[in-house]
């Protein structure tokens, strides 16, 4: 017989207790606020290849496959609100993009202005949160290199939009 664990007449090892983190979601399993960015990203999508009223494209969206799994209200702050202030975010990324915005992706030009919109007006999103998901998003929809892009923008945005809590960030990684 053998004296590995496990093996036929030998003892097996005790279990140790589940963390208390166990009763958590699975990491993969994704949040509610990420699926209102993915639904709110492709309603940006919609609207500006197409230029269909927001009402509709929300409606719209509204209406697609595992919608009820987001979280709504964040969703409509995000596509409601991006287009509402479409001139005033397309005007701030304006300072930290390369080319026209008019000349963006649809994808990434989208992916940029929710997480500028999130950065202005989502303060209990930390910005690091904002910019991490706008990269996923860019990951998932976007060209093959378009995830780098968007963290390159947004990491600028965020230091203009939020300079004391990146400053801060910043100070508190050079002490550690």
């Amino acid at each position: 017989m053998s004296d590995e664990p496990g093996a036929a007449g030998a003892p097996k090892p005790a279990k140790a207790a589940a963390p208390a983190t166990a009763t958590r979601k699975k990491s993969s399993a994704k949040s509610t606020r990420r699926r209102s960015r993915e639904f709110a990203l492709q309603g940006l999508y919609e609207w500006l290849v197409s230029g269909a009223p927001a009402k509709d494209i929300a409606a719209h969206m509204r209406e697609q496959d595992g919608f009820e799994h987001c979280d709504a209200a964040h969703f409509d702050a995000l596509l409601l609100g991006c287009i509402a202030e479409a001139a005033d975010i397309d005007a701030l990324l304006a300072r930290h993009v390369d080319r026209k915005t008019s000349q963006l992706s649809p994808i990434e030009h989208g992916v940029l202005m929710i997480g500028v919109y999130e950065l202005t007006h989502c303060i209990d999103i930390p910005y690091k949160v904002a910019i991490n998901e706008g990269v996923e998003l860019a990951k998932t929809f976007g060209g093959t290199d378009g995830h780098k892009y968007v963290n390159g923008v947004l990491d600028k945005a965020a230091a203009d939009l939020r300079g004391v809590e990146v400053a801060a960030a910043r100070a508190a990684r050079a002490r550690a």
